[in-house]
């Protein structure tokens, strides 16, 4: 199955990836040329997927999933993804025949109880009077032949087929029959049938609009409809939470309590230190001792990096003048003998003391001990597309370009040895780091 990277989002919380697009783009993707088969999730979905392996099965091998309510988008929101519409059947599938319409393409409606479907059809043609129905067959005695029916919907010429026969059936159908099936675009829709036949009512705009439909229908039929919304809904979330990126996993748990250990640790045992260090740094210059400056964190998320100032306080001021000296290859700025450096500013970084205060921001969670160096966000706005893995994992204090030579190596080596890190930690390569960091600090090389 090949998916476009670009419409579509893996979600670790529902364990399959959803058509991330607008509208309008979902729209002009399915009624182009190809053949695909469709279907719609929402929590109700998973959760039947969860527990049926065919329905799970049909599911997670159709072409496309389109995401279908406010369950969907907190799940999405629990992996760091924003959805850019909910493409609901009931407002995504009157769009859909309105493109179809304008392509010349035709549809099959099969599903519901009888006359649901042409009712169905009747109201899609009032709104959209160019819309080809190339047929109707109702969900139970339509369904006894299967062959005569699949025949049927053949025969018909159809391009797109919907089928509402409820979840999962309509999509178990779909996956079973794909291949015999000629529409080259199959779709479940759930209850859309009943929604234009007018023996659902809808819930008033200003409800949808809140995302609130769910409140609606549990309203309209409390006793078929709680056990699904209420119960069913807290089960997804809770069932969502625990395979979401929100969820620590056994190593993720392992690093942090050793950062927190590290850095707390330290922190303590070093205090006297820091005060010393700060004094010296207000004797040598005006300025306060520490320095705060926005650095790019772990998925893109800026934060405050934390230092000791070891430069003039007017040194951003002074960058640009200086970016063309910078002797170092690629696009982060680095000179030996950079002029807006204090006196104590340059012991502080030929012994990497400067980078002390970092230990608060391992502390609070920003940073870790072992990772990529963060980088300047006008860095980040410059990296090719490679360069934005190292963004995968927390910055770090340390790491193996810091103990391989520092400002020494170029950029593009640097890249390729963040990369090599993101792709291949673990808690036994993060303690020989930290181990071997000592020795950088001691030799100082490419510490500038």
């Amino acid at each position: 199955m090949t998916l476009g990277a670009s419409l579509t989002k893996d979600l670790p919380s529902l364990e399959m990836s959803l058509m991330n697009a607008t509208i309008r783009t979902a729209v002009e993707k399915l009624l182009s040329p190809g053949r695909r088969r469709v279907c719609f999730v929402n929590a109700h979905c998973v959760n039947i997927a969860r527990r049926d392996a065919h329905y799970n099965t049909a599911v997670v091998s159709a072409d496309y999933r389109l995401p279908d309510g406010i369950g969907i988008d907190l799940a999405a929101k629990m992996d760091g993804e924003v959805l850019k519409e909910n493409l609901n059947g009931t407002d995504f599938l009157p769009a859909l025949l309105a493109g179809a319409a304008l392509l010349g393409k035709s549809v099959f409606l099969l599903g519901a109880k009888p006359g649901t479907a042409d009712a169905a059809a009747a109201s899609l043609v009032h709104d959209i009077p160019s819309l080809r129905i190339a047929g109707t067959a109702n969900g139970y005695d339509d369904m006894r032949d299967q062959e005569a029916l699949i025949s049927h919907i053949n025969d018909s010429g159809a391009d797109i087929l919907l089928v509402a026969l409820g979840v999962p059936q309509q999509d178990i159908w779909l996956s079973r029959n794909a291949r015999k099936l000629a529409p080259s675009l199959t779709m479940g829709v759930g209850a859309f049938f009943d929604f234009r036949a007018g023996n659902v009512t809808r819930a008033p705009k200003a409800v949808r609009t809140a995302r609130m439909e769910w409140v609606w229908r549990l309203a309209m039929e409390p006793r078929r409809m709680a056990k699904r919304y209420l119960l069913g809904n807290l089960t997804f979330l809770v069932g969502s939470l625990k395979r979401s990126k929100l969820m620590p996993t056994k190593t993720s748990s392992a690093r942090r309590a050793l950062d927190v250990a590290i850095s707390g640790g330290s922190l303590l045992v070093l205090s006297p230190l820091f005060l010393t260090l700060a004094a010296l740094i207000r004797i040598d210059s005006k300025g306060p001792a520490f320095f705060s400056q926005t650095r790019i964190g772990k998925d893109g998320k800026p934060f405050q990096v934390l230092k000791f100032r070891s430069m003039h306080t007017d040194a951003e001021a002074r960058r640009a003048a200086l970016l063309s000296n910078s002797e170092r290859e690629g696009i982060c700025f680095k000179q030996k003998n950079d002029p807006r450096v204090t006196r104590v500013g340059k012991f502080l970084r030929r012994t990497s003391l400067d980078e002390l205060p970092q230990l608060i921001n391992v502390f609070r969670g920003d940073m870790a001990i072992v990772g990529p160096r963060p980088a300047l966000p006008s860095e980040v706005a410059q990296y090719p597309a490679r360069a934005l893995g190292r963004l995968n994992v927390k910055p770090g204090i340390t790491g193996i370009w810091q103990v391989s030579g520092r400002a020494d190596i170029g950029f593009e080596k640097m890249i390729d040895m963040d990369l090599a890190y993101t792709q291949s930690r673990t808690i036994l390569l993060d303690l020989i780091l930290i181990l071997l960091t000592f020795r950088a600090v001691a030799t100082g090389r490419g510490a500038y």
